[in-house]
């Protein structure tokens, strides 16, 4: 979802065409699935990892034909692994497709599950990007190593755009595939009930204690700068937070007023996305005791500074 304050270094320069192979580094190769879109951009970013022997992170859409795409990028190499960042449709369901293909396992986030049991007021609009047939072979955690010919993946635990999402440090280059956790063309979207914003920001704070040198993320193209662009995305994070107490205390209690004054010229196709965004930091404020909504916290509740 695009929410751009000057200061963030986008990148919307994205020339690859889906199912073209393009290679990264010496271990990375990439091709994008043909699912362009609001919150795809150009299309999902499927990444191969090594030579001969490798793994493949995030398959991208049950969608044969990139699958067909991957296969032939990799004929005469063996896949020994899918490995899924997060269980969105647009990343996870070709796992499956994969596997059913090679023979490869499937490891990485665990299955979706909500993040907690949350009354929205009405329909989440974003409930059919989740995949809820992901089943993992095998479950990585914080810290779990995957070796390969040439290779090593450290897994780092990013919860937030999904309470279940992972990145992949690639240790000999010093790069980390950071799904949708971080993106060069836009901000992420951070949408309860399987979204939280705290945990976001917190996993934000890791990654800037860290020394990767390159991101390669689930949309776009590659994030150069990746100490900065985190530095710009937690400003551009506390600069919502903060325009959306200013309309608090301007007197909107809705949701909706909230949405229409803090995000300036928005795509149609992004309001629900901006009223969850939104949602998510009301939450975070309620959690910090700096903002209170008459019952519940949903859509649709009123709210008011505490």
């Amino acid at each position: 979802m695009t929410e751009a304050p000057e200061e963030i270094p986008y990148r919307r320069d994205f020339p690859a065409r889906p199912g073209e192979l393009m290679r990264l580094s010496p271990r990375v190769r990439r091709i994008v699935a043909n699912n362009p879109g609001p919150f795809t951009f150009t299309g999902t970013c499927t990444y191969i990892v090594g030579e001969g022997r490798v793994a493949v992170i995030d398959p991208g859409p049950g969608d044969p034909a990139h699958i067909a795409a991957i296969l032939s990028a990799v004929q005469g190499e063996t896949i020994t692994a899918a490995l899924v960042t997060h269980t969105h449709r647009d990343h996870s369901p070709g796992a499956r497709l994969l596997k059913q293909a090679t023979g490869a396992e499937i490891i990485g986030c665990g299955p979706y599950v909500p993040a907690r049991d949350l009354a929205l007021g009405e329909i989440n609009p974003l409930d059919a990007a989740n995949d809820l047939e992901h089943k993992p072979d095998r479950l990585l955690r914080d810290g779990d190593l995957v070796q390969g010919d040439g290779f090593t993946l450290a897994c780092v635990a990013t919860p937030g755009h999904t309470m279940n999402h992972l990145a992949f440090a690639l240790v000999e280059e010093q790069g980390l595939f950071s799904g949708d956790h971080v993106m060069a063309w836009s901000t992420t979207i951070v949408a309860p009930p399987d979204g939280a914003m705290r945990p976001y920001m917190d996993s934000l704070d890791r990654l800037l204690a860290r020394d990767d040198r390159v991101y390669w993320p689930g949309h776009g193209a590659p994030v150069d700068e990746p100490q900065r662009f985190v530095r710009a995305l937690v400003h551009h994070r506390h600069a919502r937070e903060a325009a959306i107490l200013d309309r608090l205390k301007a007197g909107d209690t809705k949701i909706e007023a909230i949405v229409a004054a803090v995000y300036k010229d928005l795509d149609p196709r992004l309001r629900g996305a901006a009223a969850l965004s939104a949602f998510a930091h009301l939450e975070d404020l309620i959690n910090r005791k700096q903002v209170t909504s008459e019952g519940q916290a949903t859509l649709t509740a009123f709210y008011r500074l505490r």
